[in-house]
């Protein structure tokens, strides 16, 4: 639509609101609307086609409270995200821009990974229900941990490799010289490109930036807080500085990838914990895209950005939107194929605006709940060779589940969950001022 609209302007064609599609808010607006209708409306229609196609969750028995209610609920859920993310982007945003091209694929591409790994464990219990064999749910079961990791690395090379050479991933820098000249002199690491100077006037006073081609990241709560990934090598290995680029890229994806997975593991805690995240990363998405934003809070102004903002309005609206038949008691789980894509966006956003140093601290739920099956599996082999016999340091991981054996219950938990996320990310985006 936002491509049709742009066709009508360019052959004469006007009438009442049109004009409006050239405001970002607007579109960021309907954006959440229709991924909200989409996930609410249509979401109940496609848990019906899973319910009849009994394409139900097979719950381990765990000793779990309630974990018998969740058999048979319908799985892979996530479908129904990755639609109310992916119609509105398509139809409203601006398909010709890099970073909105980056995140449908990335999109697709662990939405793929993930459906694939819920359609295995569905095909093995009906297998085993067609040889006539209870089913029980196992950690073998669906894709292979190896295949998950080949497909987060393979997405890590695409985007990290993107955004290191593609010539429309750049910053703007601010220059102060001659009026209409430029004197500014790249840093390590930087290259210029072209001599060409753009002038904004903010509070009538004259900024004056050029565009600089940067491996570039921002470092959180000091006041020089821009770092560039050539200093970590020395000048002779400078021009590789793309493969630690993409190595930390790879890396980010796949832990935030995984952490998301394995947060998804009470009603409404991963959805809920998704969508927090995504309105802080959508903060720092609008106001690092406007560049008269961008110089008022002093940060790095990203050209080109602006448009992600409808991307991460539909990834907000499919949450939210999803939370009205995942929240407790759940009417469906959306899976891996909702989880490893939630946590592949993430992350993608998050190294898109530069932010990934920020990551620890946005993704504070899915760290902690990593670390704690971390800690819970090292501390038990170090006890089982030390003493003969493994030991825990938590009643179950991960973390939530430690909580359930506690005998909290499981909204509690996820709603607690939820203002831990809301406290990590006002955190997060208060180091656009506080450094």
């Amino acid at each position: 639509m936002y491509h049709l609209f742009e066709w009508f302007e360019t052959h004469g064609i006007k009438f009442p609101g049109s004009g409006l599609y050239h405001f970002i808010t607007f579109r960021v607006l309907i954006a959440v609307i229709l991924s909200l209708l989409i996930t609410t409306i249509y979401g109940k229609r496609l848990i019906r086609i899973l319910k009849k196609k009994q394409i139900g969750e097979s719950v381990r028995e765990l000793g779990l409270a309630g974990e018998e209610k969740k058999v048979g609920t319908p799985t892979m859920g996530g479908i129904i995200i990755l639609l109310g993310i992916l119609i509105p982007t398509l139809l409203l945003a601006n398909l010709s821009k890099v970073y909105v091209r980056l995140m449908i694929l990335c999109t697709v591409w662990l939405g793929l990974f993930g459906f694939l790994d819920d359609y295995l464990k569905i095909r093995a219990k009906k297998i085993a229900k067609a040889k006539g064999q209870t089913y029980k749910k196992k950690n073998a079961d669906g894709l292979a941990g190896r295949f998950k990791i080949v497909g987060q690395v393979v997405l890590g090379i695409i985007i990290g490799t993107t955004l290191y050479f593609n010539p429309n991933v750049v910053v703007k820098r601010e220059i102060v010289g001659s009026k209409g000249s430029s004197n500014y002199v790249p840093v390590r690491g930087e290259h210029m490109l072209g001599s060409r100077v753009d002038t904004v006037v903010t509070n009538g006073e004259v900024h004056r930036f050029v565009t600089v081609k940067t491996p570039i990241t921002t470092i959180p709560f000091v006041k020089n807080h821009e770092f560039n990934y050539a200093r970590l090598l020395p000048a002779s290995l400078e021009d590789y500085t793309y493969i630690l680029y993409i190595l930390v890229v790879i890396f980010i994806i796949t832990a935030v990838s995984n952490g998301a997975n394995i947060t998804d593991g009470l009603d409404g805690l991963a959805t809920g914990v998704s969508a927090v995240m995504g309105i802080g990363l959508g903060v720092f998405v609008f106001v690092s895209g406007n560049i008269i934003l961008a110089d008022y809070l002093n940060i790095m102004y990203i050209p080109n950005l602006g448009e992600l903002s409808i991307f991460v309005a539909a990834f907000v609206g499919a949450c939210v939107g999803f939370l009205w038949y995942n929240a407790y008691p759940a009417q469906v789980f959306m899976g891996d194929t909702g989880s490893l894509a939630l946590g592949g966006i993430i992350a993608s956003l998050a190294i898109i605006v530069r932010k990934e140093l920020l990551v620890p601290i946005i993704c504070f739920v899915f760290l902690v709940e990593n670390l704690s099956v971390m800690i819970q599996v090292s501390y038990f082999k170090y006890t089982k060779k030390k003493y003969g016999e493994g030991r825990r340091i938590f009643l179950m991981s991960p973390l939530h589940h430690h909580y359930q054996k506690l005998g909290y219950h499981e909204s509690k938990i996820a709603v607690r969950f939820w203002i831990v996320a809301i406290f990590s990310i006002a955190t997060a985006v208060v180091t656009l001022k506080l450094r």
